[in-house]
């Protein structure tokens, strides 16, 4: 197999000269030199050996982006769609800069630190983090890291977030808009601090610019999956005064939409239901899902970012960022 010391000796350069090229430092090497040295590099098939680089400097190239999960929720968060574009976006970022993603679920602070330590990750992206121990191992980790979604008070931290509570004051106000005075809430448990009663408080804040009172009774609570979503759909087809519908994600929406067909309600012509994501389920939905748009993968570019600026020790100008949303009509509310 060729090493470094072999591709270096055939090109007449030095062993860190074609280190640079191998991990994407470029603008060490002059254009003759990587030209030649890429050369070689394809010729050989050379791929260098991770766990090597590890072992050598305890650093890795291995970002990881880990979600916390709970009891509440395990098994949820691989299936989500939202993450599957958020991490498009990191691994568009890596791979132009010679990094690598790892994407895990890490269950408790040991969970965390064994496998920072394990793997000598580069740097953390942190989904949904709150305020509590999690986030303290986290931070005491010595690793770079920046929160995803999170609204934890840390001034100084890097973070890239979403205006959730205009989200959820858009979604609500379109329904009303459109005549529905019962329009239901739907979301995973809400945790003090978090995204979704941020977008809770949207909806609310827009039923008090109508006039509407906000009843506890329309707040639906379950897991953000297919399944518990249809099982939500069989219930509110059994709520006739509900005509609208609220979901903090849209899995959660198009679960929602298939329970109801099961029960024979249609959409929008028996309820009408607005989603959060904008990811490909609302364009498969029958008819399509009106939803709040936000870009997830432009939200993982900006995370990369972030942390190769930490691991590069480059300040950034902004370390909180905060994405637009949108709100997108397709099929799936009507006028009263």
């Amino acid at each position: 197999m060729v090493t470094l010391k072999d591709i270096a000796a055939e090109a007449g350069v030095s062993i860190t000269t074609v280190a640079n090229v191998v991990h994407h430092r470029k603008s060490r090497v002059s254009p003759e030199q990587l030209e030649r040295i890429r050369g070689i590099i394809e010729r050989e098939h050379y791929v260098p050996s991770m766990s090597a680089r590890s072992l050598a400097n305890q650093h890795s190239h291995i970002i990881g982006v880990i979600t916390h999960l709970t009891p509440q929720n395990t098994g949820s968060t691989m299936s989500d769609p939202f993450l599957g574009l958020f991490v498009e976006g990191i691994e568009k970022r890596t791979r132009e800069e010679g990094y690598y993603v790892m994407v895990r679920a890490a269950e408790d602070v040991r969970d965390l630190a064994v496998l920072s330590r394990s793997w000598h990750l580069s740097g953390l992206i942190l989904t949904g983090m709150f305020q509590d121990e999690f986030f303290e191992a986290a931070a005491n980790l010595d690793v770079p890291f920046v929160l995803i979604d999170s609204y934890v008070d840390a001034p100084d931290v890097y973070s890239v977030g979403l205006e959730d509570e205009k989200g959820g004051y858009l979604a609500t106000r379109h329904l009303l808009e459109r005549g529905h005075r019962s329009i239901a809430f739907a979301s995973p448990t809400i945790r003090t601090g978090g995204v979704i009663e941020q977008r809770l408080r949207g909806y609310r804040r827009a039923l008090e610019e109508f006039g509407m009172r906000f009843d506890p009774n329309l707040i639906f609570t379950q897991e953000i999956s297919v399944d518990e979503g249809k099982q939500l759909g069989h219930i509110l087809s059994g709520r006739p005064g509900i005509t609208g519908v609220f979901a903090s994600a849209d899995i959660l929406a198009a679960g929602i939409i298939a329970g109801m067909a099961e029960c024979g309600v249609s959409v929008p012509g028996g309820k009408s239901i607005v989603g959060f994501d904008d990811n490909y389920l609302a364009q498969l939905t029958v008819p399509g899902l009106t939803t709040i748009h936000q870009d997830a993968e432009q939200k993982g570019i900006l995370a990369t970012n972030m942390i190769l600026s930490q691991v590069r020790h480059q300040e950034m100008e902004e370390r909180k960022v905060i994405l637009p949303v949108r709100l997108v009509e397709r099929g799936s509310v009507r006028h009263l």
